[in-house]
């Protein structure tokens, strides 16, 4: 489905009936019905875009409120993140414990796309696991970083606190679109030392194997970011790492919330393992694939303000009818 279709195709719906209704594809407002009280769902959350601002790239009070209830309400929340866990720790665990984790909840965060996972409770955080056999070459990285300093840093920055990825993010004072004229000449700069360091590599549709004729990376670009990273990292990785985290029964019912294509790898590891599933979109102007699960958007509402509804939205339906 292209955007220029998703117009004609938008229909509201009972949000809790999207899981009934798991067979169809239909985009849908996230609409919550009057009459059905909810069962705990799980929740698995994409960072940048519907809980963090791609602008500020900080979590607005009200969201941070949400999660919480959230959690209280019984229902898992797991975030399912490209970022790093350091980032994760300053920008979403801070804020909660200054808002006020109640004893004896736990929230799990995966990062770097399944790379990288820990768990945090009103004490804070566990150990960081590191996967090890999904980090990239640290001379390769120092090459990475080496190129930001000398040709792109007045636009990104390298990203120092990834623990397996390499990653380079747009400057809070540079402008998106300035951002996104440097970034492709970036990415190809960086393929360039790729292929110098033997590495088989795919940037969208582009694939360059290594002299072995293997492609073990991937060059990932996002509006404020490029990821490079292992092809076996990704957002359902994620969601495989987030259903081994959870203590307890394991929900059948899940809402997965992104603001990119990818994203929807979340929903489609889940729909393919059984569980009844919905995708929330918070971007869906970038386009909405066709998928045999619903496809749920908040109106014209985009980024973390519609993650923000959306979470709200549930939180405000789960405190009531727990």
């Amino acid at each position: 489905m292209s955007s220029s279709d998703l117009g004609e195709t938008l229909r509201v719906t009972d949000f809790l009936a999207a899981a009934r209704d798991a067979d169809t594809g239909a985009v849908t407002a996230s609409v919550f019905s009057s009459t059905t009280a909810p069962a705990p769902i799980g929740l698995l959350l994409d960072v940048d875009g519907p809980v963090a601002s791609p602008v500020t790239r900080t979590v607005r009070p009200e969201i941070i409120d949400a999660l919480i209830a959230l959690a209280g309400a019984g229902w898992p929340v797991i975030f399912n993140t490209g970022r790093s866990d350091e980032f994760i720790r300053a920008e979403v665990l801070k804020p909660m414990l200054a808002a006020g984790i109640p004893a004896g909840m736990t929230f799990h965060a995966i990062c770097e796309k399944g790379a990288t996972w820990f768990s945090f409770t009103s004490e804070g955080a566990t150990e960081v696991h590191v996967d090890e056999t999904l980090a990239l070459p640290q001379e390769f990285g120092d090459e990475v970083r080496r190129l930001v300093e000398e040709q792109f840093a007045d636009h990104m920055f390298f990203d120092e606190t990834k623990r397996a990825m390499v990653s380079i993010e747009q400057r809070v004072d540079v402008g998106n679109q300035d951002y996104l004229d440097r970034q492709g000449p970036f990415d190809a700069a960086v393929l360039d030392i790729m292929r110098h360091f033997d590495m088989g590599v795919c940037r969208l549709a582009h694939h360059l194997p290594d002299s072995d004729d293997s492609v073990d990376y991937r060059v990932d670009p996002t509006i404020i970011s490029t990821d490079i990273e292992s092809v076996r990292v990704g957002k359902d990785l994620g969601a495989e790492r987030a259903l081994r985290l959870i203590d307890g029964d394991i929900p059948h019912t899940w809402r997965t919330v992104g603001d990119s294509r990818t994203d929807y790898a979340m929903a489609d590891y889940l729909h393919e393992h059984g569980y009844s599933v919905a995708h929330v979109d918070v971007r869906p102007a970038d386009g909405v694939p066709e998928k045999p699960y619903p496809v749920l958007i908040e109106g014209e509402l985009t980024n973390d303000d519609a993650g923000a509804a959306f979470l709200l939205r549930c939180a405000e339906t789960a405190v009531s009818r727990a």
